[in-house]
């Protein structure tokens, strides 16, 4: 369902998606860079959102402030923000429910954020851009979840992601997605795939 919420920028637009039965657990899906085509109908973001939703999630998608209908204009940082915001809408409308943080690429960068915060149970983080932003927060992250990396991203590679960041713990389990490039051309399938895989392991 479509869905507008206050958040630090003004009013944000998402759609909130319910599963099949009663909830057990809520998620934020967070979408790539808004200056670069981003919005929350990123089919990566639909995938992961779907993939969560198929073990019992609700999720929340949403576009980050001035894309496509959501108030104010592109920060870079602040988005952490619209992110947060996004977290309270479903802290307030399914209470008690453990909260996860999902995100692509850019998104990927504004979980790690809020998950250094300690304000979500777990992550899924797909693509991090470590050649186009300093991620070393992932050297803090203590937070269990997914990293899902691509054999060929141009932006942080599977193997640039070890090279980066060997001593991650193993609670961020990994997966390489081989020979995806930063946007999964034709592996999109296989991105949902790890993602409900891990999802369900974890849930069970």
């Amino acid at each position: 369902m479509l869905r507008e919420f206050d958040g630090p920028a003004g009013k944000l637009v998402g759609e909130l998606e319910l599963p099949d039965g009663a909830p057990v657990g809520a998620a934020i899906a967070c979408h790539p860079h808004p200056l670069h085509g981003g919005s929350l109908r990123n089919t990566i973001v639909v995938r992961t959102a779907r993939a969560l939703r198929t073990v019992g999630f609700a999720t929340l998608r949403f576009n980050f402030r001035g894309v496509e209908g959501s108030a104010g204009t592109h920060d870079g940082s602040a988005e952490v923000e619209d992110a947060a915001a996004a977290l309270a809408v479903l802290e307030r409308e399914l209470p008690g429910l453990p909260l996860w943080g999902a995100g692509y690429s850019f998104g990927s960068r504004m979980v790690l954020e809020l998950a250094l915060r300690g304000a979500v149970e777990r992550v899924v983080l797909i693509a991090p851009p470590i050649a186009i932003y300093d991620l070393g927060g992932l050297r803090r992250l203590r937070t269990p979840g997914l990293l899902v990396s691509g054999g060929a991203d141009a932006f942080g590679s599977a193997e640039d992601l070890r090279l980066a960041f060997p001593d991650l713990p193993p609670a961020l389990r990994r997966v390489e997605i081989p020979g995806a490039d930063h946007f999964f051309r034709g592996r999109t399938p296989l991105v949902e795939e790890a993602v409900l895989e891990y999802a369900r392991a974890v849930t069970a």
